[in-house]
């Protein structure tokens, strides 16, 4: 919690640091920009407010350059225009700033598409200014919006940008490259506690299997807690070996999905449950990765209704739609919907398989007794 707390600072300072910095920029800008119109100023008039409004508003609006570049590149562009227009020949300095600030943020084209129409308005500006002289207007609006120095902020920008965007994508490769090698170490953790676990319970219910058998055949009662001991070995024995396959359902293993869903209601039909599988639609390139998820789905969800639920009756339904695949199943088990069921491991692992895909995953009590799965998966169409 400290770390976040002290991460989540940090953010604050860095933001009000660049926010200082901006109001730097802008009032020192805005300041250039009012010295230059009181010292270079065509017209012999005397000074004209609205001028020097437009002056100390195009530098001011510089603070706002982060957050909002494209209205600060329109808010710049009119400022230089509207100075222009009203005698003052002064540099276009913070639409300079803006341009670059607009390309760093990505905004290429519509930087590009207001310079051109910045070029071609400058000319107007100052010839409204009262230099009825065409060329001479046109060098003003030349030396107010230099092209060179256009091209140069937009340079700018967009190198910086690029830099970004790299330095990006580089913290997000060493990022994914730690994430996988963390996965892979704490799957190879995992596999190795398997196999230790497997062999020490394996003996356990060995030696109990043993001690009954003996007990049995002598003909002595055998203890309750002897025979506990040989069925929680069976149970954890299972356990481990479902685990396993789990562990070890990754590329390298043969695919289990829609084909093989009929199986596995088969196998809860041979334990006892009355259980039934209704497909709907056809699956059309169906991603492996949402077949499995669909087969882990349905497994986990009847090995759950077989050992825990105390229901007589499953239903399993798939409907398979063309951008996505819905599965559902239910049974009559004991649940009951003021009972709150307890996430344990295979629903967190069923919750976070069809969350990595982008679907989404209900598990809860239905309204008439029993409990529900849904899931629904999303399949990318293919062109």
């Amino acid at each position: 919690m400290s770390t976040g707390r002290s991460g989540y600072r940090a953010g604050v300072r860095d933001r009000l640091r660049a926010g200082a910095g901006d109001w730097v920029i802008a009032v020192g800008v805005a300041g250039a920009l009012v010295f230059t119109g009181l010292s270079g100023r065509h017209s012999d008039a005397g000074p004209l407010p609205l001028g020097y409004a437009l002056l100390t508003a195009g530098g001011l609006a510089l603070a706002a350059r982060r957050r909002a570049p494209v209205p600060v590149l329109a808010v710049t562009g009119l400022c230089a225009v509207g100075y222009q227009a009203t005698g003052y020949d002064v540099p276009a300095v913070a639409y300079l700033f803006a341009v670059y600030t607009a390309v760093r943020a990505g905004h290429r084209t519509l930087t590009v598409v207001a310079s051109v129409v910045m070029l071609a308005v400058m000319p107007v500006a100052a010839l409204v200014s009262g230099l009825h002289d065409t060329g001479e207007a046109f060098a003003q609006a030349r030396g107010a919006l230099e092209v060179a120095w256009l091209i140069a902020a937009g340079a700018a920008g967009e190198a910086l940008r690029q830099a970004e965007r790299r330095a990006d994508e580089a913290e997000r490769t060493r990022e994914e490259t730690a994430r996988r090698r963390a996965d892979e170490e704490r799957l190879h953790i995992a596999r190795e506690l398997h196999d230790s676990l497997t062999h020490q319970i394996s003996i356990v219910k060995v030696q109990a299997e043993v001690a009954v058998h003996v007990a049995r055949r002598r003909g002595e009662q055998v203890p309750e807690a002897l025979l506990a001991i040989q069925e929680a070995g069976r149970e954890a024995t299972r356990e481990l070996r479902a685990t396993l396959e789990a562990l070890r359902d990754d590329d390298t293993a043969p695919p289990r999905g829609l084909d093989h869903v009929p199986e596995l209601v088969e196998r809860a039909r041979s334990i006892g449950l009355d259980a039934t599988l209704t497909v709907e639609g056809q699956p059309v390139d169906v991603p492996v990765a949402v077949e499995r998820t669909v087969y882990r789905i349905v497994q986990e969800s009847l090995t759950n209704i077989a050992r825990h639920a105390a229901a007589d009756n499953a239903a399993v339904r798939i409907d398979c739609r063309p951008d996505a695949l819905r599965i559902r199943i239910d049974d009559d088990g004991k649940a009951t919907p003021d009972a709150a069921p307890v996430p344990g491991v295979g629903l967190l692992g069923m919750r976070e398989r069809v969350t990595a895909l982008g679907g989404r995953l209900r598990a809860e009590p239905r309204g008439d007794g029993g409990f529900t799965v849904q899931a629904e998966l999303p399949v990318e169409q293919t062109s």
